[in-house]
């Protein structure tokens, strides 16, 4: 393993300030400075960046935008295998850009189709997903409350960012937020990794706010780009990490870049995205 290589997957392995998207674009961005290094054919790079690759998604198992990202990238890079590797690093350094422009667009594709709901709402938000802050800047509710999101707390910078563009905040402790759902209108959430059965893997706490959620008639909407879907069954993930679990019956429904979904009909989503399967096989091969 490089020096750079090393220091990037103890990055990801260390951060909890930062959501799934920040996190898939430095392990992408790892990946394409791993191509950089010398090898003698297509072949032999791809297994570096194969290598590489799984060591970036197993630093953080809960975090689906991590594995798809690299998934992409490697599902790329095993068409071009038998290209020269100079002809590959292109190939995956095009890729890399591809999916950083495509990453852009879903977060405001996402932001769109929130439109709706986010007009003259009352909105509850957890943790701090940048899926989330762009529908909230693109429409402005009435209200947004947002939870400390302890232990690191990184919705109070969520929140203090909202409040700098504008928008009417409430920072609320976390023992609180779910009693805040009296006044809400809507439970915005972001995700670390939505499963095929259209299980939520987020942040700790995410659960007991769907929970109240359900119990007060609050819909609970989880804003997530196709990239952090998963396209295997809960039972096959190895391991969530320090995330938590919310069951899909909790969730109303989950917005996407290619459109809104129920929990039960993100399978279907996922069977038709080869990328995700595709990259996620190369993850797994030993």
């Amino acid at each position: 393993m490089t020096t750079v290589l090393g220091e990037r997957i103890e990055e990801l392995r260390s951060d909890r300030q930062h959501g799934g998207s920040w996190m898939a674009r430095r392990a992408v961005e790892a990946l394409v400075q791993e191509s950089e290094h010398e090898a003698t054919s297509g072949e032999e790079l791809l297994e570096r960046l194969s290598s590489a690759g799984r060591e970036l998604a197993a630093s953080r198992p809960g975090i689906g935008a991590v594995a798809g990202a690299v998934g992409r990238l490697l599902a790329c890079a095993q068409i071009g295998a038998n290209l020269e590797a100079e002809q590959l690093r292109q190939l995956v350094r095009a890729e890399a850009e591809a999916l950083v422009h495509s990453g852009r667009r879903a977060a405001a594709s996402i932001a769109i189709q929130l439109q709706e709901r986010l007009t003259d709402a009352v909105v509850l938000t957890h943790s701090a997903s940048a899926t989330v802050r762009e529908a909230l800047l693109r429409t402005p509710p009435e209200r947004v409350i947002c939870t400390v999101s302890g232990p690191q707390e990184e919705g109070r910078m969520f929140a203090h960012e909202l409040r700098k563009e504008g928008l009417q905040v409430e920072l609320v402790d976390d023992a609180v937020a779910p009693s805040q759902l009296e006044w809400a209108t809507l439970l915005l959430l972001g995700a670390d990794t939505v499963y095929r059965c259209g299980t939520l893997c987020n942040k700790p706490g995410t659960r007991d706010l769907a929970e109240c959620a359900a119990d007060e008639g609050v819909p609970t909407v989880v804003a997530c780009e196709v990239l952090k879907l998963a396209p295997i069954e809960l039972g096959d993930a190895a391991s969530v990490g320090d995330r938590e679990l919310t069951p899909p019956e909790l969730i109303d429904c989950i917005i996407t870049e290619e459109g809104c979904f129920l929990p039960e009909d993100v399978a279907a989503l996922v069977d038709r995205t080869p990328f995700l399967r595709e990259g996620y096989a190369l993850l797994r091969r030993a």
